[in-house]
């Protein structure tokens, strides 16, 4: 049987749907393939959807099945080799819980991600003093935030993730957060906000960074249900995703209507947020009253 892990990494995601098309375009069930393996039906399911990571002898057993070509197969094979290898993110296992071990992976591979924040700056754009006093009031992250130790890791592992956005093909990052994300303090004192407003304002300046500030004074707007983010990929095999986030878990949506629903609601609320201009003169204002 193929060995479970955390979560797959985007490589395996990929390949297990390259799997399941070549099975269906050879005609075969999965009953059939896993007669061929002699597993049960289950176990190629779990391949197919990125469940297990992919076994290479079934991967080579399965190629062959399918009427993949030899030179075909040995390609496909290395990518498997390769997806198979752990993501930096798993040296984090400690203290990164399996929901959102999925959403590092597809945040690496992603070329463009849009996201609304109603009560933080997100994870990607925080400075350290602001996650730290994040994590340590318990709001998000943390199982134990009065465990030094384990505080620490998760601020490490969102400083690393950070990293994302100054690679040389870093994705496209278009944020809005709401107004509240600025009214509630955050931290002991005003220099915690002070360092993450000015850190806000720098990446402002970045080509491929947007931000927005949605307005009290703007009214009702159609995205304060809940934060959530969308993920659109360079790769055909990977649909539009939607992240949507709860206390204790989260959730992965890339059925076509509700993946619509969340870009008609974004492109609603990136209309009648602050342009990007006006943001940069909320941030300045923001920074001289702390």
């Amino acid at each position: 049987m193929s060995e479970p892990r955390s979560a797959p990494t985007v490589g395996q995601v990929v390949l297990g749907r390259r799997l399941q098309d070549l099975r269906e375009r050879a005609g075969m069930k999965r009953e059939e393939a896993a007669r061929i393996l002699r597993v049960a039906p289950a176990t190629v399911r779990r391949m197919e959807t990125a469940e297990v990571a992919l076994k290479i002898p079934y991967v080579q057993l399965l190629l062959k099945a399918y009427g993949v070509t030899d030179s075909e197969a040995e390609g496909f094979v290395a990518l498997a080799e390769e997806a198979n290898l752990p993501g930096w993110w798993q040296r984090f296992h400690d203290v990164l819980p399996g929901w959102f071990s999925m959403y590092v992976s597809l945040e690496g591979a992603a070329s463009l991600i849009r996201e609304y924040e109603p009560q933080f700056v997100p994870g990607l754009l925080q400075t350290e003093g602001y996650a730290r006093a994040i994590l340590r009031s318990g709001a998000v992250g943390a199982r134990n935030a009065e465990d030094t130790e384990e505080l620490e890791r998760h601020v490490a592992l969102r400083m690393e993730r950070q990293s994302l956005l100054t690679r040389e093909d870093a994705p496209k990052f278009w944020v809005i957060m709401d107004e509240t994300v600025f009214r509630r303090p955050v931290g002991d004192g005003p220099e915690v906000m002070r360092d993450q407003i000015d850190r806000l304002l720098d990446v402002s300046e970045w080509p491929h960074v947007t931000l927005q500030i949605a307005e009290f004074a703007s009214g009702h707007h159609p995205g304060t249900y809940g934060p959530f983010v969308l993920f659109r990929f360079a790769v055909p095999e990977l649909p539009d995703m939607v992240y949507s986030e709860y206390l204790t878990g989260a959730v992965y949506l890339d059925a076509r209507p509700e993946v619509a629903a969340h870009l008609e609601v974004m492109d609603r609320m990136a209309a009648q947020a602050a342009s990007v201009p006006r943001t940069k003169e909320i941030l300045r204002d923001l920074r001289k009253e702390l």
